[in-house]
């Protein structure tokens, strides 16, 4: 009986220790991915703008600070650690995890600079990353210690991001980068498998989103058989895990085309030769030659024509650049009139190019239009395209077909195959002005039919002849 008593105390004691373990260390709860996500797209990321989102890590911070009476003094700093001892309630989490995301969104807002960071700016760039890997492992730390199971581990992964993005930038350590997205990766992917639709189409983005970083890893260290130009691919989709591989990326192809580029000493258009010495000029061909493969090469049946416009946009900037570096070759040219002549026709070549893919934007804009017209809208906040839309895009499609046949027609010493362009200006100009008067005809009112008696006295009568019309 007495051994029964013991067992018993024993027991009571273990709760009550438990007990007071629980109230002295108590486990505080996180959804990293869905605080930051929500934090993220509404405060300007969901439109790459990694300044603002800077500033309300900053202002949150500050409040967070304020908050918790933790601040470093007045007037002269006092830096005071979070340690696990001081964290007394889940804030303090947060203020780790939001210096952590200030210091990465200041080094992705200059990594995105439109001209890139030069070598002072990148030297900046990288310690801001150093210094987001620090705090995110800190962290990671005091999530394990303080922190529930799910939020220790979306800690991890989170620190692991942090330390692969940093070796992913510094171009350094592959297979650390490698293994620190694939740790982040299956912990997602874990994650994914439980709580709410919510936090597992997050996670399935997440893990989304991670892919094209991994397989890049895997093709630097050499264990993928992915080509340098299907890189283009792997990074289409959209996050703000993916702006720091885009970067790498769109270097990466910057490269590839500038090692290319050396190859190609002439421009071949409709019979004529025209030598390229200027490197420039032949990187924003190549740039503009490899996105016309998106809009007519043979996949292009498969992509939305929406994106199809964005595509024609980015191609118009690389043709414009690289006119704009024949023009300016022009003016240092001197004296040459060989020169002049070449650089002179390379421009008509590439103003001509220009001009059809005008063309093509505008019948793709012309598709979209008729798709419009004659589609049963259930929503009336849709706009409508109107009859007159259509006709003033025909306007504009004759307009650039006579401006198109006007360039390649001017000039001397015409080749056969520059007659036989422009005779398909001509075509394609008859056909655009057929096409026009399809939608005026279509939608125009109903005119009541005239009696026989009228037409008759109509008919008599020269003066009336208004009336037939």
């Amino acid at each position: 009986m007495a051994k029964g008593n013991d067992t018993t105390a024993m027991d009571i004691d273990d709760q009550n220790s438990a007990a007071s373990n629980q109230i002295s260390n108590p486990k505080f709860s996180i959804n990293v991915l869905q605080l930051l996500n929500s934090a993220q797209m509404q405060h300007g990321l969901r439109f790459g703008d990694y300044a603002r989102y800077r500033r309300y890590c900053t202002a949150r911070l500050r409040r967070l600070y304020k908050s918790l009476k933790f601040t470093h003094g007045r007037g002269k700093y006092t830096k005071r650690a979070i340690t696990a001892s001081t964290v007394s309630e889940v804030r303090f989490l947060h203020i780790v995890l939001y210096t952590a995301e200030r210091a990465w969104s200041h080094a992705m807002e200059k990594k995105t600079l439109p001209d890139g960071p030069n070598a002072r700016q990148r030297s900046y760039l990288i310690g801001r990353l150093r210094k987001a890997v620090k705090w995110a492992s800190h962290f990671q730390d005091l999530c394990a210690f303080k922190g529930d199971s799910r939020t220790s581990l979306e800690a991890e992964a989170y620190a692991s991001y942090m330390k692969g993005s940093l070796l992913f930038e510094k171009d350094e350590n592959w297979d650390v980068a490698l293994k620190c997205f694939k740790s982040a990766r299956a912990v997602y992917e874990e994650l994914g498998k439980y709580g709410d639709l919510e936090n597992q189409v997050l996670c399935r983005e997440r893990v989304e989103e991670l892919e094209p970083s991994i397989r890049y890893c895997l093709h630097k260290i050499g264990e993928s058989n992915l080509q340098t130009s299907e890189l283009l691919h792997v990074g289409e989709m959209e996050g703000p895990a993916l702006d720091l591989f885009r970067a790498k990326l769109e270097a990466v192809m910057a490269e590839a085309r500038s090692q290319q580029a050396a190859s190609m000493n002439e421009f071949h258009w409709l019979g004529h030769r025209f030598p390229i010495s200027n490197a420039k000029t032949r990187v924003s061909i190549l740039k503009a030659q490899e996105l016309e493969k998106d809009v007519n090469g043979p996949t292009a049946d498969s992509v939305p024509a929406e994106k199809k416009l964005a595509i024609f946009d980015k191609i118009f900037a690389a043709y414009n650049e690289a006119r704009s570096c024949i023009r300016n070759d022009l003016v240092n040219t001197g004296n040459s009139e060989s020169m002049k002549d070449d650089l002179s026709g390379l421009d008509k070549a590439i103003g001509a190019i220009l001009g059809e893919r005008t063309i093509e934007r505008n019948q793709l804009l012309v598709h979209l239009a008729k798709s419009k017209l004659s589609k049963v809208r259930d929503d009336k906040t849709e706009k409508v395209t109107k009859p007159e839309e259509l006709v003033r895009l025909y306007d504009l499609l004759l307009q650039n077909t006579a401006d198109l046949s006007d360039l390649v027609s001017s000039g001397r010493d015409r080749k056969p195959e520059e007659v036989a362009f422009g005779e398909q200006c001509e075509l394609k100009s008859l056909v655009f002005r057929a096409e026009r008067f399809v939608p005026c005809i279509s939608h125009l009112p109903p005119v009541p039919l005239l009696s026989p008696v009228t037409l008759y006295c109509a008919s008599s009568n020269p003066w009336n002849h208004e009336i037939l019309l």
